[in-house]
């Protein structure tokens, strides 16, 4: 009912929507010889606040089309290497014949799409053969796809570096650093030929009962029932998914924005007052963070449940527990893959120590293979994005892959 009650008011205010985005463009039109006046850059800025205010159920675009190697610009282009109906393995080409380090970077599946880590990628592109995973949003996925469980996401990230073969490196960006461990170990033991050479685990939630945050005691405050029972809901019959029982984008942007209202208000008043003054470029750098916000994208129930249930409240991959397709994960058995983890001194979602934990559960790797990282002054995003990650995080992940070439 929540699904289809959102879905409902979504229909609903399209056309107002709509009609504000058409009496924006006209006030703002060239044709009026008005539209930089006070009062009408004003009205203007209402309308399009009114027409901001929607979700895209769509992934945006990575606009990555041309980066800087060396000294020349080079163009990049989109390349699926693998599609499943749950995720592409994307490959970010660069027009270049030199031959680079391979990475995937495993984004995270919570709510929203993996352009969350363009800038993560901007970074390594020009010194790597950079790869991502793309998750698909569940509520495109038929029925007949079947279910996507922590089974599935570790089983993607191992047939994703199946393809890129031996000697590739991989980083994880939050949640998925233990999907991430889980697959390297599994791999180890089997002795599989693409086992990563190296592995960047960042800001990742290994052991959840170090320094719990919010974030922790929110998903330990009750039992995993109450979350199947008020968190998960039905793809209504418009959507290819129609049936798929999933966790909405739209609940966990709610969860997300509910952590700083103030700071969200805030901004949204400053956007609204940049428009209002015609300083359009300021606007700009907010409308580009909202753009990539408030689009979002449907987990599949499982997943969810599951997550927060062996992660966030059993932590079985901490306690030996964790088993994937019913075998037991043994971190112990990884002995060639360089670990690297990296934490944000400020972060307030994955606390200090949760992923350092790494470094105990990877007994078998020699010390001088094993590194850590706390960046100070960071939070959680600034440990994948900005001028920390690019300028004093970057070159650690650079440097272990670089070592760790055959």
């Amino acid at each position: 009912m929540m699904y289809r009650a959102y879905q409902a008011y979504s229909d609903m205010m399209e056309p107002v929507r709509a009609m504000a985005r058409f009496a924006q463009q006209t006030i703002r039109s060239p044709l009026n010889g008005f539209g930089e006046s006070l009062p009408l850059r004003t009205l203007a800025a209402g309308f399009e606040m009114l027409s901001r205010a929607d979700l895209t159920h769509q992934r945006p675009s990575y606009n990555l089309s041309s980066i800087t190697v060396g000294n020349r610009e080079v163009e990049v282009t989109e390349e699926k290497r693998l599609v499943t109906p749950f995720g592409t393995l994307l490959r970010f080409r660069k027009d270049i014949d030199t031959q680079q380090p391979r990475v995937l970077v495993v984004a995270p599946l919570s709510g929203h799409y993996a352009t969350l880590l363009r800038g993560t990628v901007a970074t390594l592109l020009p010194e790597h053969d950079v790869h991502i995973t793309d998750w698909h949003n569940a509520r495109d996925v038929p029925l007949e796809a079947g279910r996507f469980g922590c089974d599935e996401y570790v089983e993607h990230v191992i047939r994703f570096l199946d393809e890129l073969g031996p000697g590739a490196h991989v980083v994880a960006v939050c949640q998925p650093c233990v999907q991430v461990l889980a697959a390297a170990a599994v791999m180890a033991e089997q002795k599989h030929r693409a086992t990563p050479a190296s592995m960047t685990l960042m800001a990742g939630p290994i052991d959840c009962r170090i320094n719990p945050t919010e974030v922790n005691l929110l998903a330990t405050g009750h039992p995993i029932e109450w979350f199947e029972k008020n968190l998960i809901d039905v793809v209504p019959d418009c959507h290819p998914g129609a049936g798929r029982r999933v966790y909405p984008g739209f609940v966990q942007l709610t969860a997300f924005m509910a952590m700083n209202p103030d700071r969200h208000m805030r901004s949204h008043l400053d956007l609204f007052e940049h428009l209002s003054r015609g300083e359009y470029d300021k606007a700009e750098i907010t409308k580009e963070f909202y753009d990539e916000y408030f689009a979002v994208l449907d987990l599949a129930a499982e997943f969810y449940i599951e997550t927060v249930q062996y992660v966030f409240q059993e932590y079985r991959l901490a306690k030996g527990e964790l088993t994937w397709r019913g075998n037991k994960v043994n971190p112990g058995a990884i002995r060639r893959t360089a670990l690297l983890t990296v934490e944000g001194e400020k972060d307030d979602i994955c606390s200090v120590g949760q992923t350092l934990a790494a470094h105990d559960l990877c007994t078998g790797l020699r010390p001088y293979r094993k590194r850590h990282h706390l960046q100070p002054g960071a939070g959680h995003y600034g440990v994948f994005n900005g001028r920390r990650w690019q300028n004093q995080i970057y070159p650690l992940v650079r440097n272990l892959i670089l070592s760790n070439e055959a």
